[in-house]
C-alpha cells in the first residue's frame, strides 16, 4: 500500500518533555504496535494487553473517564486484525518501487517544509529591522522633549516583544521537523525491501525483531475506533511526515452472557408469591446476594427478574388452619404491640414462619395461638418470676420447657399482672410429712 501524501496540515509531534513521546524500548510481547499505537480519539499512547487462553495482544486506552480501576475505557480492542492489517501495509511499502516512491515522498516534504522555514526566518529578519530601527529614533530624541521620548521607547518595547515572538515560532517550527533518514539508512532499506516478506515470516524473526523492523520507518500508527460502524480507521505515519490511511472492518462479536445465579432466581420465585419486590430485595440484600453486575438488590432488579423469568407475584391462598399474617396484622387481630409478639417469638412461646433467613416472620393464627392471649389468667398461672421460685429454676430452664410442651404459657393483655404467665401444677404433699 503506497504511502499517501496527506493534504491536511502534518500531525504535531509531541514535546520532548512528553513522557508518552518515547514508545521505549520494544518487549517480547506479540503486540507489534507497543509504543507506536495511539488513540485517535484523545492522543494518548495505547497500552497493551494480552487476554484468553492464547494470549491475544490488545490495546487499550483508559481516557479520563476510569477511576481507581473502574468505569468504561475510552478505547478497548484487540490487537490481531490491528497488527495484521500494519503489517501488510508495512511489507506493501518496503517493495523497492514503493520504498523509493516512499523516501522520494519524505523528501519532498522536506522541501516544502523549507520554503516555509524561509519565510519566517525573513519574517525575524523583518521584526529584527524593526527593532534596530525603533532603538535608533528612541536614542536620537531629544530627551528633554520627554513625551516623545516616551512614545519611542514604547514602541522600541513593542517591536522587541514581536522580535521575541517571531524568533520563539521560528524555533518551534524548526524543532517540529522530521528527522530525515541518511544516505546509509536509505541504502541499506533499499537493499532489503525484496526480501523483506522473507526475513518477517522468517520462523527466526522474533517479536522483537519485527517491531524493530516497523520502528525504522514508523513513528506512529493512530488507531480511531467507530464501533457504531463496525470499523477501526488507522493513520500510519511514517518518518518523514508521509502518511497512510486504512479502513479495517470490525465484525460484531457475540458478548459473554451475565445471568443471575440459579440459586437467587429460585429463591425470588419463592419470595414473590408472599412478598412485594421491595421487600424481595431487602431479603436478598440481607443474605448478602449480588445483581449479576455485582450490585444491591433494588425493586426494579426484582421486578426485571421476574419479568426475565415469567415469576408471578399473586398471594397464595392461606390453609383452612389459619390465616398467615405479618407481625404488625397478627398484633392488631390480637390486640397487643408488635414488639410483644416479637419478644414471644424469640423466646418460643408461640410459633412463626420465615420462608428464608433475613424475610420477615409471619404467624399463622390458629387457635392454639389466639389461646394463648388472653383477658385474665386462669387458676394455676403465675408470673414468671413467681414460676421460676415454684419450680426452681431458671428462666431459659422454664422457657425451654414450655418449647417443648411441658409448661403451658398464656399471655395476659389487661390488668396490673399483665405479661407472661406459667402454669404451674403444685406437688402433692409429701406423705411422710408427721406435722399434721
Amino acid at each position: 500500500m503506497k504511502p499517501t501524501r496527506h493534504a491536511s496540515p502534518p500531525i504535531r509531534p509531541r514535546p520532548h518533555n512528553d513522557p508518552s513521546n518515547s514508545g521505549g524500548a520494544a518487549r517480547e510481547g506479540s503486540a507489534l504496535l507497543q509504543g507506536l499505537a495511539s488513540c485517535g480519539h484523545r492522543g494518548r499512547r495505547l497500552r497493551t494487553h494480552y487476554s484468553g487462553r492464547n494470549s491475544a495482544p490488545g490495546y487499550h486506552c483508559s481516557g479520563e473517564r476510569l477511576v481507581n480501576g473502574r468505569g468504561s475505557y475510552c478505547l478497548n480492542i484487540g490487537g490481531v486484525q490491528i497488527d495484521e492489517t500494519v503489517t501488510h501495509a508495512f511489507i506493501a511499502v518496503l517493495e523497492p518501487a514503493k520504498l523509493t516512491a516512499t523516501v522520494a515522498a519524505a523528501e519532498g516534504l522536506e522541501a516544502d517544509r523549507e520554503a516555509t522555514l524561509k519565510q519566517w526566518r525573513l519574517g525575524v529578519e523583518r521584526a529584527s529591522y524593526e527593532a534596530s530601527r525603533a532603538e535608533r529614533r528612541y536614542r536620537a530624541v531629544d530627551p528633554d522633549n520627554r513625551l516623545v521620548a516616551r512614545g519611542l521607547e514604547r514602541d522600541w518595547e513593542e517591536s522587541l516583544s514581536a522580535l521575541e515572538a517571531a524568533r520563539a515560532e521560528l524555533a518551534r517550527r524548526e524543532q517540529e521537523r522530521p528527522r530525515m533518514l541518511s544516505e546509509a539508512e536509505r541504502a541499506s532499506l533499499l537493499a532489503v525491501g525484496a526480501d523483506i516478506s522473507a526475513v518477517w515470516n522468517a520462523p527466526a524473526t522474533s517479536a522483537r525483531d519485527r517491531k524493530e523492523l516497523l520502528r525504522t520507518l514508523l513513528e506512529e500508527v493512530i488507531i480511531k475506533v467507530e464501533r457504531y460502524k463496525l470499523a477501526a480507521h488507522l493513520t500510519m505515519r511514517w518518518k518523514g511526515g508521509a502518511l497512510t490511511e486504512l479502513n479495517l472492518y470490525l465484525p460484531r462479536f457475540k458478548p459473554q452472557i451475565v445471568r443471575t445465579d440459579e440459586d437467587t432466581i429460585a429463591l425470588v420465585r419463592r419470595l414473590a408469591t408472599h412478598y412485594p419486590d421491595g421487600v424481595v430485595a431487602g431479603i436478598l440484600n440481607r443474605q448478602g446476594r449480588k445483581t449479576a453486575y455485582g450490585h444491591r438488590f433494588q425493586a426494579h432488579h426484582v421486578a426485571n427478574l421476574r419479568q426475565r423469568w415469567k415469576i408471578p407475584n399473586e398471594r397464595k391462598a392461606e390453609s383452612s388452619e389459619g390465616e398467615l399474617l405479618t407481625i404488625k396484622k397478627a398484633a392488631a387481630a390480637l390486640g397487643v404491640a408488635p414488639s410483644t409478639l416479637h419478644r414471644l417469638l424469640n423466646d418460643g412461646i408461640i410459633g412463626g414462619e420465615q420462608l428464608t433467613p433475613g424475610a420477615p416472620w409471619r404467624i399463622r393464627l390458629t387457635d392454639d395461638i389466639k389461646a394463648r392471649f388472653s383477658q385474665d389468667a386462669g387458676e394455676g398461672f403465675l408470673p414468671m418470676r413467681e414460676a421460676m421460685r415454684a419450680l426452681g429454676v431458671s428462666r431459659q430452664t422454664v422457657l425451654q420447657r414450655v418449647k417443648r410442651g411441658e409448661l403451658e404459657a398464656i399471655h395476659v393483655m389487661r390488668g396490673k399482672q399483665k405479661g407472661l404467665r406459667i402454669k404451674v401444677i403444685q406437688q402433692q404433699a409429701d406423705l411422710f410429712d408427721y406435722s399434721s
